[in-house]
């Protein structure tokens, strides 16, 4: 099955729709790429999806276990690079409600956050800076 339809807006824009619920999100590229950075950029949607999925992975984690996971940030901050130009690293700094977790919890939720499938999926020389903090 499709996931999404991504049509070309032109002026270095992306007009993405999910198949299934008809959401939709735009891309431009970046002003330091001939854009107007006026959305996501495609680079930004893949520095920002590992966000989300890590902290998808987490809740879902904590409601396997038991555990209470209601409140949670990620700031994300996209390292570039040039020729070829490319993502060459992400910094993710999560930060984390503390629930009274202990040791196991705290344990199981970073695991859960550093085997997400979008950590899994990008390549090895995008190097991904994960820190977190328990609030």
């Amino acid at each position: 099955m499709v996931t999404a339809i991504v049509e070309y807006s032109g002026n270095l824009r992306t007009h993405s729709t999910h198949v299934k619920s008809g959401v939709s999100i735009i891309t431009d590229a970046p002003t330091d790429n001939h854009g107007k950075g006026e959305a996501f950029s495609p680079t930004d949607l893949l520095c920002s999806s590992l966000a989300s999925c890590m902290l998808t992975i987490m809740g879902i984690s904590a409601n396997s276990h038991g555990i209470a996971f209601n409140s949670a940030t990620i700031e994300v901050t996209k390292q570039m690079a040039e020729n070829p130009r490319r993502v060459s690293g992400v910094v993710c700094h999560i930060k984390v409600k503390n629930e009274n977790y202990g040791e196991k919890e705290i344990r199981l939720l970073k695991g859960a956050a550093l085997s997400c499938p979008v950590a899994k999926s990008l390549h090895p020389d995008i190097k991904q800076e994960i820190t977190f903090e328990w609030i």
